[in-house]
């Protein structure tokens, strides 16, 4: 099964949890085939490039029960649908402004029953909700994104680390974090995942203050 992948990195995960992640498989290739989210090439490899990929902010930091999670700029549903799966008891708002990304995500949590996973079709700025941590995976250059989420953060502590962006970012992330002007964080994925495709991948992390 493919979501022995997950709990081979995630053996916490009970019965209920691996049913949820082995349904992603075939809920994204039925959406796929409508809704183009995910490339035919990447769609071979979901479960390392997409759904592991995501889980690795789960590695950085373990939201408490009622904690509020953001995605900004979800698209298919990555980080925000295996981490909602991951986290039953915390809230997560994926957020898109693109409306068919935002179905995919809906079709996809509804085959999954996955009911602690909000979809939204709004920009960042239009949410309108305050949320302990914000998380998203590439979506444009970290000077740009700042702004859209520091307006949602909350200060306080609702995990293992103080309430804050986390954010999955590859290749050579110097130049585009010193340009924030803010102290961040950097965890190597390639630590946490025996896959060559995480060589240059990463999470970075900031807290709100």
């Amino acid at each position: 099964m493919n979501s022995d992948l997950i709990k081979r990195y995630f053996p916490e995960i009970d019965s209920r949890q691996q049913e949820q992640f082995e349904a992603l498989g075939a809920l994204y290739e039925e959406w796929n085939a409508r809704i183009n989210v995910v490339s035919r090439k990447d769609m071979e490899h979901l479960y390392t490039r997409h759904i592991l990929h995501s889980l690795a902010i789960a590695k950085v930091c373990r939201f408490e029960p009622g904690a509020t999670v953001v995605d900004i700029g979800c698209g298919g549903g990555f980080p925000s649908v295996p981490l909602a799966i991951m986290f039953p008891e915390v809230e997560f708002i994926g957020v898109d402004s693109i409306a068919k990304k935002i179905r995919v995500v809906e079709g996809v949590t509804q085959g999954a029953e996955i009911k602690n996973l909000k979809a939204v079709n709004c920009r960042a700025e239009q949410l309108g909700q305050k949320a302990d941590y914000v998380v998203s995976r590439a979506v444009t250059e970290m000077a740009r994104f700042m702004p859209w989420a520091w307006q949602l953060l909350r200060k306080g502590q609702a995990g293992t680390l103080p309430n804050g962006i986390l954010y999955l970012k590859g290749g050579d992330l110097a130049e585009e974090l010193a340009a924030t002007r803010r102290r961040w964080d950097i965890y190597d994925i390639r630590t946490m995942f025996d896959d060559e495709f995480f060589e240059t991948k990463k999470v970075v992390y900031t807290k709100k203050d």
